[in-house]
């Protein structure tokens, strides 16, 4: 059985930075997508970064956090973690971590970015 486990949100001041963690057991770790999603009060949830299985762990990013956030793997850890910089209120959400091969989601971690 697939779970995935996130953690390390918390409340920042706008310009901040936070690193998130997610933590995928029960399948093989390096031949998996994974991806960060995000739901703001009232919005829909979106993607914002995405990285394919090794060797290649190629990251696509939304257009919204492109160029501030970044989506790495450890593979000896069975981990993706999520780098947000330069952090915006707008950035305010709960962030999931999903499998999309299993559709498994993470109960997701609360990031609160204050003006």
């Amino acid at each position: 059985q697939v779970q995935v486990v996130e953690s390390g949100g918390g409340s920042v001041q706008a310009g901040g930075s936070l690193r998130l963690s997610c933590e995928v057991s029960g399948i093989a770790f390096d031949r998996i997508f994974i991806e960060w999603h995000r739901q703001a009060p009232e919005k829909q949830r979106e993607v914002v970064a995405t990285i394919t299985p090794t060797p290649l762990n190629t990251a696509v990013y939304a257009d919204s956090v492109e160029g501030r956030f970044t989506i790495s793997r450890d593979n000896t850890k069975n981990t993706v973690y999520l780098q947000m910089t330069q952090l915006e209120p707008e950035d305010t959400a709960i962030y999931y971590c999903r499998v999309p091969g299993d559709d498994t989601w993470g109960q997701g971690t609360q990031v609160t970015v204050s003006a």
